[in-house]
C-alpha cells in the first residue's frame, strides 16, 4: 500500500509529521511505502538527524505551503506546487503513480477543496464531509460533518447520514447503526428549514435505523451511533468535547491528589488508561467521506503519535473498502434527492 503524507501541514510541521511517519514504519509491511510530500531539504535533514534510511520512505519535493489562515479555494488554485495540492494529485486515479490513501494535518478547507477538485467525488455524492470517530462510554460514535461543509443543503446532510452509516458498519462493526440528526430539541416542530427537510429525507430512507432528532447532551449517553450535523456545529461540538474532557481530567486529578495523594498514586494508572481511551491522538484522523479515493484529515495540533495512529487507521479504512460500500448504498436510494453539484 502506498500512503502519501503532507509533511508541511499542521501546527507542529514538519518535525512532528516526519517523526510520526518514522514511528509508523514499525507497523507497516515490507511492501508498503510512505510518500513524504514537502520541502526536500527539511525532510532529508529530519531523517538524517534520526539516522533513518528506509527504502519504504519516498520523497515528493514541493516548493509551496498553504498556511492555516489562507483562503482554501484561492490557495489551492494559486499554489499548484503546495504539499496539499500535490498530495491530492497523488490520491487521484489519474496520477501516474497513485497512492492508496493521502493524509494531512494542514488547512482543513484546503484539504477538502484540493481533494474534491483533484480526486473528484464518488458516484452520486453531492458534497464530501468529514467523519470523526468520537470515543464515548457506551462505545465510539461517528460525527459528520466535522468542518468540511459549514453551509450544507438537506441532500448533503442526508448523504452524510448514509455514508456515516456505512462507515460505522464497516469500521466500527455496528450491525445496524442508530443515526440521529443534531437539533435544538427532540420535538418534531423544532429546528430550521434545513434540519426539517433533512429529517424528512432521513425518515424516508429505506433500510436506515434513523432514530430522529438528538441534542448535544445525547452524544455521550449511548443514544446514537451516528450523529449528523453541519460542519460549523460539528466542528464546534468536537472541539468543545475535547476541551471539556481535558478540563475534567485536570480537575479530577487535582482534587484527588490534593485531598488524598496516596489514593491519587494508586489511581494514576486508571487515569492514564481512561485518558488514553478518550484521547483523540489515538484515533489519528478523520476520513473525508465522498471523495473518489481515501483522504484522511488530521487535527491541526497533531503530534507524532497522532500521525502514527492515522497511518495505521488509514490502512484499515482502505482494506475495509468503505468507498465501494458507500457507492452501493447511494445507488439504492439515489432517487430520494435531486443531485446538487457545487463548485469548490
Amino acid at each position: 500500500m502506498r500512503i502519501a503524507v503532507d509533511v508541511m501541514g499542521g501546527d507542529h510541521a514538519p518535525d512532528a509529521i516526519v517523526r510520526g511517519c518514522v514511528d509508523a514504519l514499525a507497523n507497516l509491511d515490507a511492501t508498503d511505502e510512505l510518500v513524504l510530500i514537502g520541502n526536500r531539504g527539511d525532510i532529508e535533514e529530519l531523517l538524517a538527524e534520526r539516522g533513518v534510511s528506509d527504502g519504504r520512505l519516498k520523497i515528493v519535493a514541493t516548493t509551496q505551503v498553504i498556511g492555516m489562515d489562507e483562503s482554501p479555494a484561492k490557495a489551492v488554485r494559486a499554489k499548484a506546487d503546495s504539499s496539499i495540492v500535490r498530495m491530492a494529485l497523488l490520491g487521484s486515479t489519474k496520477s501516474e503513480s497513485p497512492c492508496d490513501v493521502v493524509i494531512s494535518a494542514g488547512n482543513t478547507g484546503a484539504c477538502v477543496a484540493a481533494a474534491t477538485m483533484h480526486m473528484r467525488r464518488l458516484a452520486h455524492v453531492h458534497r464530501p464531509g468529514i467523519a470523526v470517530t468520537i470515543p464515548a462510554f457506551h462505545g465510539p460514535l461517528v460525527l459528520c460533518d466535522a468542518g468540511g461543509n459549514p453551509l450544507p443543503r438537506p441532500s448533503h446532510l442526508w448523504q452524510y447520514g448514509l455514508m456515516s452509516e456505512v462507515l460505522a458498519k464497516h469500521e466500527l462493526r455496528i450491525e445496524s447503526p442508530r443515526v440521529g440528526l443534531m437539533n435544538i430539541g427532540s420535538e418534531e416542530g423544532k429546528g430550521t428549514d434545513l434540519i426539517k427537510a433533512t429529517h424528512d429525507l432521513l425518515k424516508r430512507t429505506p433500510g436506515m435505523n434513523y432514530v430522529g432528532y438528538v441534542e448535544g447532551r445525547d452524544l455521550f449517553d449511548g443514544v446514537v451511533d451516528v450523529v449528523i450535523t453541519d460542519g460549523f456545529v460539528g466542528n464546534t461540538l468536537l472541539k468543545m468535547a475535547e476541551g471539556l474532557a481535558k478540563g475534567l481530567f485536570k480537575a479530577i486529578a487535582h482534587e484527588i491528589f490534593t485531598r488524598a495523594p496516596d489514593l491519587g498514586m494508586q489511581l494514576e494508572p486508571v487515569f492514564k488508561d481512561i485518558h488514553r481511551q478518550n484521547d483523540y491522538h489515538e484515533y489519528g484522523g478523520a476520513p473525508l467521506l465522498g471523495v473518489n479515493g481515501a483522504c484522511i484529515i488530521l487535527h491541526g495540533s497533531s503530534e507524532a503519535r497522532t500521525v502514527k495512529a492515522a497511518i495505521r487507521n488509514a490502512k484499515s479504512y482502505v482494506l475495509h473498502r468503505v468507498n465501494g460500500a458507500i457507492v452501493e448504498r447511494l445507488e439504492q436510494v439515489a432517487h430520494l434527492a435531486t443531485p446538487e453539484r457545487e463548485a469548490v
